[in-house]
């Protein structure tokens, strides 16, 4: 969820004038009211926190409409959450919570704030965790499996693996319990709690989307406490951009074919701008800009982004948002 300051002196927005607060990796941020936001799908696309210089015809608008999709399914399931409504086939409307990189700041026992972290839960061997297995930083007993038992990419975790990770730092990091714990200004029970909402909810994807033939990999949520101190799901969750899916038919093949961004992630391995940008990183030295998508490859993920719509919703994709005005 992008971040969001308080401390801008313009005064609060009308519904008919929603004022612009930010721009986040593919989101633009407008203040409807002090408590509530307009968040504005664009076609952007991101990677590894780097902003990729390539459109996606309709990306914008299968997130958002996935997206509400997937609330709609916390409401049945009663998980609190902060959508409210889609204000048009690419913009949702979200309840408005305080986003400081410090809560504790807020008080004893703040409240109406967003939690700094990113929460991960793994179904399988895949992305990142794949490569902290090959470069000896996690070994199969962290993942449950026999201490000797070689792990293989695409391998079923034999019980999920919850991580978690900064959310408001320049690059998203991973952190111990005790330390997410002082971040994020929570306490074990609500940790717990966060931890249960995601199963609870990642369950009911999985019973959506496996008659369409989908297995969800993996997935991230982010989450706020509300003004009477209730957690709540916030941002988006269950797209292509937050989660990743595979097809159900092929894996039980022995094959890993991916519907997520991950089909864009590997092409940034396969060129070695990924490597490039974890040594920067490493060193500490300037990050290497990252190259455009070829026109090809732009039309390719278009229609991945279309297809996943319709793969996790089953829903046909029509565009009900008009096409861009030529400059």
């Amino acid at each position: 969820m992008p971040r969001v300051s308080r401390s801008e002196t313009a005064p609060p927005a009308t519904s008919a004038e929603p004022r612009y607060l930010r721009r986040g990796k593919v989101k633009e941020i407008y203040e409807i009211s002090p408590t509530e936001l307009e968040f504005r799908f664009t076609n952007d696309i991101s990677v590894f926190d780097k902003h990729i210089p390539s459109e996606i015809p309709h990306k914008g608008e299968t997130l958002a409409r996935t997206a509400a999709f997937w609330f709609e399914l916390c409401t049945r399931k009663g998980v609190p959450h902060h959508f409210l409504r889609l204000s048009s086939p690419t913009s949702m409307r979200v309840r408005r919570v305080q986003v400081v990189p410090k809560p504790k700041t807020l008080g004893p026992r703040p409240k109406n704030y967003l939690i700094p972290l990113e929460v991960i839960v793994r179904y399988y061997v895949a992305g990142s965790i794949w490569d902290r297995i090959k470069a000896g930083s996690v070994r199969p007993e962290d993942l449950g499996f026999p201490r000797t038992k070689p792990v293989e990419y695409g391998a079923k975790l034999p019980t999920p693996f919850f991580e978690l990770t900064t959310k408001l730092e320049p690059v998203d990091r991973p952190v111990t319990i005790p330390e997410a714990l002082e971040i994020a200004a929570i306490d074990r029970r609500q940790l717990d709690e966060i931890r249960e909402i995601c199963f609870k909810v990642d369950q009911g994807i999985a019973h959506e989307i496996e008659p369409r033939g989908l297995l969800h990999v993996d997935g991230k949520k982010e989450f706020a406490i509300d003004a009477e101190g209730r957690l709540m799901v916030v941002d988006t969750f269950g797209t292509a951009d937050e989660d990743r899916f595979w097809d159900k038919a092929a894996y039980e093949r022995g094959r890993t074919v991916d519907f997520s961004k991950e089909f864009v992630r590997q092409h940034y391995r396969t060129t070695g701008y990924y490597d490039q940008l974890m040594a920067a990183r490493t060193a500490q030295r300037e990050e290497p800009p990252i190259p455009p998508l070829p026109p090809l490859l732009v039309d390719e993920v278009s229609r991945l982004y279309t297809t996943v719509f319709e793969r996790l919703t089953g829903v046909p994709f029509t565009p009900l948002s008009a096409p861009p005005k030529p400059a």
